[in-house]
């Protein structure tokens, strides 16, 4: 399955975005579901990981509170809806699956797809 994901930009902090992540080559229903970041000269970290069923979901504590993973198998997409950003938010995102959400936040990761960038103004 390959993986796009897309809804990035600038945007100031306080804003919202809301990314999106589509799949083509296969079906995400699958698969657990992951978002992650790198922000420039830092590691890549795990944002947020939704069951392959939308039944769970987990957040880095960084997110908490802010960001919400969703998904629509029907439409074979995963969504990020990111709120109250703040500048440390800035960083391009990623999505990817897994075989659980616990497994993808333990960075075991099945696939990659390309990422977007967001941009946090202060």
């Amino acid at each position: 399955v390959q993986l796009q994901a897309s809804g990035g930009g600038l945007v100031q902090a306080g804003g919202s975005l809301m990314l999106s992540c589509a799949a083509s080559g296969g079906t995400l229903s699958r698969y657990a579901m992951g978002w992650f970041r790198q922000a420039p000269g830092k590691e890549r970290e795990f944002v947020a990981g939704i069951s392959w069923n939308g039944g769970s979901s987990i957040y880095a504590d960084s997110v908490k509170g802010r960001f919400t993973v969703s998904r629509d198998n029907a439409k074979n997409t995963v969504y990020l809806q990111m709120n109250s950003l703040k500048s440390e938010d800035t960083a391009v995102y990623y999505c990817a699956t897994g075989r659980s959400a616990a497994l993808l936040k333990a960075n075991l990761i099945s696939s990659w797809g390309q990422g977007t960038q967001v941009t946090v103004s202060s």
